[in-house]
């Protein structure tokens, strides 16, 4: 049977992402209720749906208000059809492929290793995409592909000491437990064995002091920091060692962007691409949101809020515009942070007068790098880092 990559399957499949499917308040089935309610949400009511199938909801901005996102308001994507549910005396979680011993632990034994936590910002690298001018087909995140949880779990480390590495190995992959329609691949991703050596790089079983909800990969899942969210596989059931990086195609052409223009051996031109890997630099507003009617009221300020994040790098700062960019001031980062979290930020600011105005956030980090106006356009839609900006009108009194 011939092998559909998943964006050609959706190309012929009814079309979940487009506008007329979001504003149809089509019936809930009975599959998504039981993945909505697995992730601890009542109703998909406080999420914005963009696929019942491949169960995807992004968090609306109002919502990333908390340096914790509770789990019942963090987003979700789906990228092949998750299992309905995982029996957990029968899983196995498989370590095999360029190691000594190989291995299928039970999750009694995979517990029997020394837990750590690791706070994490996780976004999908689609996270923005409606942003991007000429659009560009997939699922039109906006602001809220993205969320701040606390994970829990075993270091990937650990489990490879204990398969034993040989010396050709170069790459971890990772499979899981969702399964793809008839002639679409798995979604199988690697990463380098550095960072999968890293011992923040975990085999996580809870997020937020929790076991992980079946719509967030019960009953493992990886968490590979600072990186895009398509790294952390979920369900997951088997580690798989490798000599190179693995070749499939959510690797390439899946993930990637352009990295520069080259000439191919033929002497046409060409472009060579970088799979992604850790998040950019970026900065969101979050207070108010788009298109407020907000009074006037010297006596009280207008309270800016937001997020911001970079992957694994530090946000040195924040700076606000309420003026369409033409001036920039500091805003007050809050006190909780970790190597890989988000910082939520904050500005006051009270208006001249009565009218529109455009409010900017801009990040920047303790490397010297910051969020750039607007990023490289990509076909892939990903990575969008661009200036945050909400339009506000301030009512006359």
């Amino acid at each position: 049977m011939e092998k559909l990559h998943r964006r050609d399957f959706l190309r012929r499949s009814v079309p979940l992402f487009s506008p007329a499917f979001l504003h149809q308040g089509l019936y809930l089935s009975s599959y998504f209720d039981r993945q909505v309610a697995s992730a601890g949400l009542a109703d998909s009511a406080d999420m914005i749906v963009y696929s019942k199938r491949f169960v995807t909801l992004e968090t609306p901005p109002a919502l990333l208000n908390s340096w914790i996102i509770p789990t019942e308001h963090f987003y979700v994507r789906n990228n092949l059809l998750m299992p309905e549910a995982v029996d957990l005396s029968e899983w196995r979680l498989k370590i095999t492929g360029e190691v000594k011993t190989p291995l299928a632990l039970s999750f009694e034994e995979l517990m029997r290793f020394p837990e750590k936590r690791v706070t994490n910002t996780l976004e999908c690298a689609g996270n923005g995409r409606a942003n991007y001018r000429p659009k560009i087909g997939g699922v039109p995140w906006g602001r809220g592909g993205v969320g701040n949880a606390v994970f829990e779990g075993r270091s990937l480390r650990h489990l490879l000491e204990k398969a034993g590495l040989q010396a050709t190995a170069r790459h971890v992959a990772f499979r899981g437990l969702d399964t793809p329609p008839d002639g679409i691949e798995d979604f199988v991703r690697s990463i380098p064995l550095a960072k999968a050596m890293d011992e923040d790089t975990l085999v996580a079983t809870k997020m937020n002091g929790a076991a992980l909800t079946l719509t967030h990969g019960f009953p493992a899942r990886t968490l590979v920091p600072g990186w895009i969210g398509a790294a952390s596989i979920k369900w997951l059931c088997e580690i798989i060692v490798l000599p190179n990086e693995y070749q499939g195609f959510y690797m390439n052409p899946g993930y990637r962007v352009p990295l520069l223009k080259s000439v191919n051996k033929a002497g046409s031109g060409g472009t060579e691409t970088i799979s992604l890997t850790s998040l950019r630099l970026k900065s969101i507003i979050t207070a108010p949101t788009e298109g407020s009617a907000l009074p006037v009221a010297a006596a009280t300020p207008v309270k800016l809020a937001g997020a911001a994040w970079g992957g694994e790098s530090k946000v040195a700062g924040v700076a606000v515009s309420t003026d369409g960019g033409r001036s920039w001031r500091e805003a007050s980062l809050g006190p909780d942070q970790t190597k890989y979290s988000w910082r939520l930020w904050t500005c006051d600011w009270t208006p001249p007068r009565a009218g529109e105005y455009r409010i900017q956030s801009r990040a920047y980090d303790t490397r010297g790098n910051m969020q750039p106006t607007t990023p490289a356009w990509n076909s892939g839609g990903y990575m969008w880092n661009g200036v945050d900006q909400v339009r506000v009108h301030i009512q006359g009194s």
